[in-house]
Protein backbone atom coordinates (compact mmCIF):
# COMPACT_ATOMS: atom_id res chain seq x y z
CA UNK A 1 0.00 0.00 0.00
CA UNK A 2 1.52 3.48 -0.58
CA UNK A 3 2.18 6.19 1.57
CA UNK A 4 -0.54 7.96 -0.09
CA UNK A 5 -3.75 5.11 0.78
CA UNK A 6 -2.15 5.25 4.22
CA UNK A 7 -2.17 9.11 4.99
CA UNK A 8 -5.73 8.75 3.41
CA UNK A 9 -6.94 5.80 5.64
CA UNK A 10 -6.11 7.92 9.08
CA UNK A 11 -7.71 10.80 7.66
CA UNK A 12 -10.56 8.49 7.91
CA UNK A 13 -10.08 7.53 11.26
CA UNK A 14 -9.92 10.83 12.40
CA UNK A 15 -12.71 12.14 10.61
CA UNK A 16 -11.63 14.69 8.72
CA UNK A 17 -13.90 12.82 5.35
CA UNK A 18 -17.21 14.12 7.23
CA UNK A 19 -16.12 17.65 7.32
CA UNK A 20 -14.87 17.36 3.52
CA UNK A 21 -17.90 15.00 2.30
CA UNK A 22 -19.60 18.17 0.38
CA UNK A 23 -16.96 18.86 -1.21
CA UNK A 24 -16.26 15.13 -2.40
CA UNK A 25 -19.90 14.54 -3.63
CA UNK A 26 -19.18 17.41 -5.56
CA UNK A 27 -15.98 15.90 -6.64
CA UNK A 28 -17.64 12.52 -7.34
CA UNK A 29 -20.91 14.25 -9.29
CA UNK A 30 -18.37 15.44 -12.08
CA UNK A 31 -16.75 12.14 -12.58
CA UNK A 32 -20.52 10.85 -13.31
CA UNK A 33 -21.44 13.43 -15.39
CA UNK A 34 -18.65 13.09 -17.40
CA UNK A 35 -18.79 9.59 -17.40
CA UNK A 36 -22.62 9.35 -18.52
CA UNK A 37 -21.99 12.21 -21.18
CA UNK A 38 -19.29 10.02 -22.93
CA UNK A 39 -20.49 6.49 -22.56
CA UNK A 40 -24.19 7.01 -21.89
CA UNK A 41 -25.98 6.50 -18.61
CA UNK A 42 -26.15 2.40 -18.04
CA UNK A 43 -23.35 1.45 -15.71
CA UNK A 44 -23.71 -2.16 -17.19
CA UNK A 45 -22.73 -0.80 -20.32
CA UNK A 46 -20.18 2.19 -19.39
CA UNK A 47 -17.39 0.71 -17.47
CA UNK A 48 -16.62 4.15 -16.11
CA UNK A 49 -19.79 5.42 -14.86
CA UNK A 50 -20.01 1.81 -13.24
CA UNK A 51 -16.66 2.52 -11.40
CA UNK A 52 -17.69 5.85 -10.40
CA UNK A 53 -20.79 4.73 -9.31
CA UNK A 54 -18.89 2.55 -6.79
CA UNK A 55 -16.90 5.43 -5.75
CA UNK A 56 -19.72 7.59 -5.06
CA UNK A 57 -21.31 4.26 -2.87
CA UNK A 58 -18.30 4.12 -1.04
CA UNK A 59 -18.16 7.73 0.21
CA UNK A 60 -22.06 7.08 1.07
CA UNK A 61 -23.22 9.59 -1.76
CA UNK A 62 -27.36 9.13 -1.85
CA UNK A 63 -28.61 7.06 -4.76
CA UNK A 64 -30.92 9.95 -6.02
CA UNK A 65 -27.89 12.17 -6.21
CA UNK A 66 -26.04 9.65 -8.26
CA UNK A 67 -29.42 9.71 -10.55
CA UNK A 68 -29.61 13.65 -10.89
CA UNK A 69 -26.38 13.28 -12.41
CA UNK A 70 -26.48 10.94 -14.63
CA UNK A 71 -30.07 12.11 -16.12
CA UNK A 72 -28.26 15.51 -16.32
CA UNK A 73 -25.29 14.25 -18.32
CA UNK A 74 -27.87 11.93 -20.64
CA UNK A 75 -30.43 14.52 -21.21
CA UNK A 76 -27.58 17.07 -22.30
CA UNK A 77 -28.41 19.48 -20.06
CA UNK A 78 -26.36 22.78 -19.80
CA UNK A 79 -23.68 22.76 -17.77
CA UNK A 80 -22.40 18.99 -18.75
CA UNK A 81 -19.12 20.65 -20.12
CA UNK A 82 -16.54 19.31 -17.67
CA UNK A 83 -13.19 18.11 -19.28
CA UNK A 84 -11.07 15.15 -17.43
CA UNK A 85 -7.34 16.48 -18.15
CA UNK A 86 -4.32 14.89 -15.89
CA UNK A 87 -1.51 16.95 -14.79
CA UNK A 88 1.96 15.59 -14.13
CA UNK A 89 4.79 16.86 -12.41
CA UNK A 90 7.33 16.65 -9.21
CA UNK A 91 6.51 17.10 -5.39
CA UNK A 92 9.42 17.58 -2.98
CA UNK A 93 12.13 15.01 -2.28
CA UNK A 94 11.47 13.80 -6.18
CA UNK A 95 8.36 12.54 -5.53
CA UNK A 96 5.88 11.89 -8.95
CA UNK A 97 2.98 12.82 -8.68
CA UNK A 98 -0.35 12.57 -10.80
CA UNK A 99 -3.13 15.14 -10.61
CA UNK A 100 -6.69 13.69 -11.97
CA UNK A 101 -8.72 16.75 -12.87
CA UNK A 102 -12.41 17.86 -14.17
CA UNK A 103 -12.26 21.14 -15.56
CA UNK A 104 -15.05 23.95 -17.47
CA UNK A 105 -11.99 25.98 -17.75
CA UNK A 106 -8.91 24.09 -18.82
CA UNK A 107 -6.71 27.59 -18.70
CA UNK A 108 -7.58 28.37 -15.40
CA UNK A 109 -6.80 24.76 -13.76
CA UNK A 110 -3.30 24.68 -15.37
CA UNK A 111 -2.55 28.07 -14.12
CA UNK A 112 -3.68 27.20 -10.90
CA UNK A 113 -1.93 23.78 -10.98
CA UNK A 114 1.28 25.54 -11.73
CA UNK A 115 1.00 27.72 -8.73
CA UNK A 116 0.06 25.38 -6.33
CA UNK A 117 3.04 22.76 -7.36
CA UNK A 118 5.39 25.43 -7.28
CA UNK A 119 4.06 26.90 -3.92
CA UNK A 120 4.77 23.62 -2.44
CA UNK A 121 8.15 22.89 -3.63
CA UNK A 122 6.65 21.33 -6.47
CA UNK A 123 7.48 21.53 -10.65
CA UNK A 124 4.27 21.13 -12.73
CA UNK A 125 6.03 18.85 -15.88
CA UNK A 126 4.98 18.22 -19.35
CA UNK A 127 2.57 15.74 -20.43
CA UNK A 128 4.22 12.15 -19.95
CA UNK A 129 7.14 12.70 -18.06
CA UNK A 130 5.80 10.54 -14.77
CA UNK A 131 2.43 8.42 -16.30
CA UNK A 132 5.51 6.19 -17.28
CA UNK A 133 6.06 5.30 -13.36
CA UNK A 134 2.62 4.10 -12.79
CA UNK A 135 0.15 1.28 -13.99
CA UNK A 136 -3.70 2.05 -13.65
CA UNK A 137 -5.12 -1.26 -11.54
CA UNK A 138 -8.13 -1.77 -9.69
CA UNK A 139 -7.93 -1.73 -5.71
CA UNK A 140 -10.09 -3.51 -3.23
CA UNK A 141 -9.06 -2.79 0.48
CA UNK A 142 -10.06 -5.50 2.92
CA UNK A 143 -9.84 -5.23 6.50
CA UNK A 144 -7.95 -8.25 8.45
CA UNK A 145 -10.58 -9.50 10.30
CA UNK A 146 -12.98 -9.96 7.64
CA UNK A 147 -11.29 -12.95 6.12
CA UNK A 148 -8.12 -15.44 6.42
CA UNK A 149 -5.15 -14.56 3.10
CA UNK A 150 -6.05 -18.03 1.95
CA UNK A 151 -10.06 -17.75 1.52
CA UNK A 152 -9.41 -14.08 0.17
CA UNK A 153 -6.77 -14.78 -2.54
CA UNK A 154 -8.88 -18.32 -3.62
CA UNK A 155 -11.84 -15.89 -4.09
CA UNK A 156 -10.20 -12.80 -5.41
CA UNK A 157 -8.42 -15.03 -8.05
CA UNK A 158 -10.79 -16.87 -9.07
CA UNK A 159 -13.10 -13.77 -9.90
CA UNK A 160 -9.89 -12.71 -11.98
CA UNK A 161 -7.58 -10.46 -9.59
CA UNK A 162 -4.32 -10.09 -10.28
CA UNK A 163 -3.02 -10.35 -6.85
CA UNK A 164 -3.88 -10.42 -3.16
CA UNK A 165 -1.38 -8.32 -0.93
CA UNK A 166 -1.32 -8.29 2.76
CA UNK A 167 -1.05 -4.50 4.27
CA UNK A 168 0.01 -2.95 7.58
CA UNK A 169 -3.86 -3.53 8.68
CA UNK A 170 -5.16 -6.02 6.03
CA UNK A 171 -5.18 -6.84 2.52
CA UNK A 172 -5.33 -5.50 -1.00
CA UNK A 173 -6.23 -7.01 -3.82
CA UNK A 174 -5.56 -5.93 -7.02
CA UNK A 175 -7.12 -6.38 -10.66
CA UNK A 176 -7.10 -5.01 -14.24
CA UNK A 177 -9.28 -2.04 -14.34
CA UNK A 178 -11.57 -4.10 -16.66
CA UNK A 179 -12.24 -6.77 -14.11
CA UNK A 180 -12.32 -4.30 -10.88
CA UNK A 181 -16.42 -4.45 -10.93
CA UNK A 182 -16.20 -8.42 -11.61
CA UNK A 183 -14.36 -8.88 -9.13
CA UNK A 184 -15.37 -6.74 -6.50
CA UNK A 185 -19.04 -8.17 -7.46
CA UNK A 186 -17.51 -11.33 -6.15
CA UNK A 187 -16.40 -10.45 -2.81
CA UNK A 188 -19.33 -8.32 -2.67
CA UNK A 189 -21.80 -11.64 -2.66
CA UNK A 190 -19.33 -13.35 -0.78
CA UNK A 191 -19.89 -10.98 1.92
CA UNK A 192 -17.29 -9.95 3.01
CA UNK A 193 -16.20 -6.21 4.24
CA UNK A 194 -14.36 -3.88 2.54
CA UNK A 195 -12.97 -0.50 3.95
CA UNK A 196 -12.27 0.86 0.09
CA UNK A 197 -12.77 0.04 -3.89
CA UNK A 198 -11.30 2.27 -6.62
CA UNK A 199 -9.75 2.44 -9.65
CA UNK A 200 -6.21 3.88 -8.75
CA UNK A 201 -2.68 4.43 -10.57
CA UNK A 202 0.15 2.33 -8.65
CA UNK A 203 3.57 3.29 -8.88
CA UNK A 204 6.12 0.54 -10.08
CA UNK A 205 8.81 2.05 -7.77
CA UNK A 206 8.01 4.50 -4.47
CA UNK A 207 10.43 6.96 -2.74
CA UNK A 208 10.66 6.14 0.97
CA UNK A 209 10.03 9.46 3.26
CA UNK A 210 11.56 9.97 6.50
CA UNK A 211 9.58 11.99 8.81
CA UNK A 212 10.64 15.73 7.24
CA UNK A 213 10.07 15.13 3.98
CA UNK A 214 6.83 13.27 4.42
CA UNK A 215 5.59 16.78 6.43
CA UNK A 216 6.43 18.43 3.05
CA UNK A 217 5.40 15.98 0.78
CA UNK A 218 2.11 15.27 2.24
CA UNK A 219 1.32 19.54 2.58
CA UNK A 220 1.15 19.43 -1.48
CA UNK A 221 -0.72 16.69 -1.41
CA UNK A 222 -3.69 18.18 1.41
CA UNK A 223 -3.51 21.34 -1.07
CA UNK A 224 -3.65 19.20 -4.62
CA UNK A 225 -6.96 17.20 -2.77
CA UNK A 226 -8.22 20.09 -1.48
CA UNK A 227 -8.66 22.17 -5.13
CA UNK A 228 -12.25 22.18 -6.48
CA UNK A 229 -10.94 20.45 -9.88
CA UNK A 230 -8.92 17.81 -8.33
CA UNK A 231 -10.98 14.44 -8.25
CA UNK A 232 -7.44 12.34 -7.39
CA UNK A 233 -4.35 12.67 -7.00
CA UNK A 234 -1.65 9.79 -6.69
CA UNK A 235 2.22 9.71 -6.39
CA UNK A 236 4.81 7.14 -5.74
CA UNK A 237 6.20 7.95 -1.75
CA UNK A 238 5.73 5.53 1.05
CA UNK A 239 6.14 6.17 4.72
CA UNK A 240 6.80 3.54 6.96
CA UNK A 241 3.87 3.06 9.61
CA UNK A 242 6.33 4.94 13.12
CA UNK A 243 6.88 7.77 10.60
CA UNK A 244 3.18 8.28 9.47
CA UNK A 245 2.37 8.44 13.00
CA UNK A 246 4.54 10.76 13.97
CA UNK A 247 3.39 13.26 11.31
CA UNK A 248 -0.11 12.90 11.48
CA UNK A 249 -0.46 12.78 15.31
Amino acid sequence: MSGHSKWHNIRLKKGKVDAQRGKMFTKISREILMAAKAGGGDPEANLTLKNAIIRAREVNMPADNIKRVIEKATGGAEGANFEEIMYEGYGPHGVAVLVDAATDNRNRTAADMRNLFAKNNGNLGDSGCVAWMFDKKGVISIPGDAITEDKLFELAIDAGAEDVKPTDDGFEVLTAPTDFAKVLGAIEKAKVKTESAELSMIPKTVVILGAPEARAVLKLMDVLEDYDDVIHVYANFDIPAEVLEEVGA
